[in-house]
């Protein structure tokens, strides 16, 4: 897979007291927008690849379905809004699936071979475990999915899933561009001025750090006596490696547009940043299954270690210039 480097365009000088009034536009529409329409396009062409090629190993279709998890994982850190309308975000994201609800919740789809399933409708007043890219990860990749029995039924449950993640793509598009995205330019509807939108993207900004650090390397890391490299995020399609570096790529732009020009802060998240990102490129371990070797465990800890670091240095440098105490974030909630 292709690991894509953003380049950064740095705006005017900074200003302590007044934070640019266009900071908000530039975010959204250098990186909001136009990933959350790469994130529905992506996701409509796997829609379509997926009614007409059933077979999990077939390149066209696992092509497309790589293309749109890479677009979730490149927005998954901007939850709220259109993203947690009607739950969309769990339906395209189950995980971390702790209590294995995914693969049972398909298993009983196969065995019952309901097919109201099989409509818009259908999947959509099903569970959660069994919607989303998490789910079509078990269909595509596990054995004990890839080719379930009932075969024909298995091909069109597999498209009706891929559908679903279209409809619900193209429907946080739509609310991102139709209305969203105006009332985050105008701090109008939920925010009451300027400085709680900065603050809504700056609590995106650091929770999508803890996120990575937690979960994406803090599961799989388990314990040194216990590692876990099963719970690693998406490793049956070896995608775990590569969801680090992506998250990592597209929190970037989002903390350089925050810092506002200010240069010196620029620089050392810049810095911060290369770090971890480097680091992660370097691992050569797709499934993170070094885990559970000592020293390809040293490398994830000390990644693990970095990105708290970065998260830190956004806490106490760039959190105060938003207006934000250090330590707050989306998961602490309103």
């Amino acid at each position: 897979m292709k690991h894509i480097i953003f380049a950064l365009a740095i705006g005017a000088a900074f200003t302590p007291s007044l934070v640019r009034a266009d900071i908000v536009d530039e975010i959204l529409d250098d990186q909001v927008l136009p990933a959350m329409q790469a994130l529905a396009e992506s996701s409509e062409d796997l829609a379509q690849i997926a009614q007409t090629i059933c077979r999990p190993g077939a390149s066209p279709l696992r092509d497309a379905y790589h293309q749109a998890f890479d677009a979730w994982v490149r927005v998954s850190h901007l939850r709220f809004g259109p993203t947690e309308t009607n739950n969309r975000a769990f339906a395209l994201a189950f995980w971390p699936d702790s209590r294995g609800k995914t693969p049972k919740t398909l298993a009983k789809h196969l065995r019952s071979a309901d097919p109201a399933l099989l409509t818009p409708e259908g999947i959509a007043q099903s569970s959660i475990a069994g919607r989303g890219f998490y789910a079509l990860e078990f269909m595509y990749f596990d054995q004990n999915f890839t080719s379930a029995k009932p075969h024909e039924y298995r091909c069109a449950l597999t498209a009706a899933m891929a559908q679903d993640i279209a409809v619900n793509t193209a429907a946080i598009h739509r609310d991102w561009q139709d209305s969203y995205a105006d009332q985050m330019r105008s701090a109008s509807g939920r925010y009451q001025d300027e400085t709680e939108v900065k603050q809504e993207l700056y609590k995106s900004l650091n929770t999508g750090l803890q996120l990575l650090a937690d979960m994406r390397l803090g599961r799989p890391l388990g314990s040194f006596d216990k590692p876990r490299p099963k719970r690693a995020e998406a490793w049956r399609s070896g995608r775990s490696q590569h969801h680090i570096v992506l998250a990592l790529q597209s929190l970037q732009p989002l903390a350089i547009a925050l810092a506002d020009g200010d240069q010196d802060l620029i620089a050392r998240l810049e810095t911060a940043f290369q770090k971890p990102i480097l680091r992660a490129l370097r691992l050569d371990d797709p499934r993170l299954a070094g885990v559970a070797d000592p020293a390809n465990r040293f490398r994830l800890e000390a990644l693990q270690q970095e990105v708290n670091d970065l998260r830190a240095l956004i806490e106490s440098d760039l959190g105060p210039s938003l207006g934000v105490l250090a330590g707050f974030n989306s998961l602490d909630g309103d």
